[in-house]
């Protein structure tokens, strides 16, 4: 039964507090703050789809956890799901599983470097892109997007030069982008996959928000560029933790087309990855490929009630703050810098405005004064976050008119 906006949270929205959330339960260990608004890391205050909770239950009553493998119907209900939402057709053959998609790329980037070697990424990009480079001893190149009053776009002759400066080995792209929220077009893909397959740089593309689709305009799979041209320089990473709020199950997807890089993956893996699949994490994963369509489309639509909102009462009211567009992610992603030095934001969101957000340094060291804000939430904490922001920034403005007036 399809169900408004008001109803699907009325549904599904739940307290996490008490419940070792790291999101809220780990604030004052993060932020040293427990009463801050917990607006920062990616996931969500919606419980998942009834099926999800009725599959699981089943599989819990009947008692056992022993070794299992994954059965076809996984692949036929995942399979479907993609070539139905993203026009994606995949083969069994292709696809190896993992814990999560942070821990598939610190993987492939020890399977396809060499220490020293130069991995490329697209800033400002999710943090651990960066520790994925720089744990395994790699040589960390980076390419700033190009921030167009909060519309980025890619700076392809930067790449290129970079790639050659640097002798370039590997490229981890986050497509829908992470934390700028673009969905990249098939012609920006093309041209970024081009130049990496004429200086022979592997991809690794991370499509773990490719369900999370907020504006008009499509998600396009790095693997259906060009009629799937690029695929044997390509490694897509994904997982059902964004789309269905199922990140502590433990279960994520590597899809590999090309033979020779699919039987280097897996005899590296041989030495250092000989763990089983996650059992309750593919039950719950199957069950919502599934059955979870409708709880995903009302899912989005509280994403873009959040951030229309958040979009419309800054602009109505504090014109300075840019919001960047959101085409994909559940992530806003701020521009304070004309509102209050870089320097003092922390200081500002933390103490005056009671947030915890992740900043924008994080993301990029050019990018401090910016803050990332999670959207997959309920209404009154966006509502609650705008009126911090507003009010305290209406404080600050008043205490400097009184200060300049004596």
């Amino acid at each position: 039964m399809e169900l408004s906006t008001t109803e699907f949270i009325e549904k599904y929205a739940v307290k996490r507090t008490g419940t070792n959330s790291l999101k809220w339960d780990a604030l004052d260990q993060r932020y040293g703050d427990p009463d801050l608004i917990a607006m920062w890391v990616a996931d969500m205050e919606f419980k998942v789809p009834e099926a999800v909770t009725t599959a699981l239950t089943e599989r819990v009553n009947h008692g056992v956890y022993g070794y299992s493998y994954t059965p076809d119907s996984y692949y036929e209900a995942y399979f479907a799901w993609q070539e139905k939402r993203h026009n994606i057709k995949l083969e069994k053959d292709w696809l190896r599983f993992d814990t999560g998609v942070v821990n598939s790329i610190y993987g492939l980037v020890n399977t396809f470097t060499k220490p020293q070697d130069a991995v490329l990424i697209l800033t400002p990009v999710y943090y651990p892109f960066h520790n994925a480079v720089l744990d395994n001893h790699r040589q960390l190149v980076t390419s700033e997007l190009v921030n167009d009053d909060g519309h980025y776009t890619i700076d392809f002759k930067d790449i290129e030069a970079k790639i050659v400066a640097n002798k370039v080995k590997l490229l981890i792209q986050c497509s829908p982008h992470n934390p700028v929220g673009r969905v990249w077009t098939e012609a920006e893909l093309k041209q970024l996959l081009a130049i990496c397959q004429r200086h022979h740089v592997l991809v690794i593309s991370d499509e773990i928000h490719q369900d999370i689709i907020i504006g008009k305009k499509p998600f396009v799979s790095a693997l259906n560029v060009a009629h799937g041209r690029y695929r044997n320089n390509l490694i897509v990473v994904t997982a059902p933790s964004k789309t269905f709020n199922l990140a502590a199950m433990l279960n994520s997807h590597v899809i590999i087309p090309s033979d020779e890089l699919r039987q280097r993956y897996d005899t590296f893996h041989k030495q250092i990855n000989q763990t089983e699949v996650s059992v309750l994490g593919q039950v719950a994963a199957e069950a919502a490929y599934r059955a979870g369509g409708e709880w995903l489309d009302q899912l989005l639509n509280v994403v873009r009630s959040n951030y229309e909102y958040l979009r419309t009462e800054l602009v109505a009211k504090v014109p300075a703050i840019k919001v960047a567009d959101l085409e994909g992610t559940y992530l806003a992603w701020l521009d304070l810098r004309a509102v209050v030095p870089a320097d003092l934001t922390k200081e500002f969101i933390q103490d005056e405005c009671h947030l915890a957000v992740d900043f924008g340094q994080w993301f990029s060291k050019n990018d401090a004064g910016f803050v990332r804000l999670n959207l997959a939430t309920e209404p009154k904490y966006v509502h609650a976050a705008v009126a911090n922001i507003i009010n305290s920034l209406a404080k600050i403005n008043e205490t400097r008119a009184i200060s300049a007036a004596e």
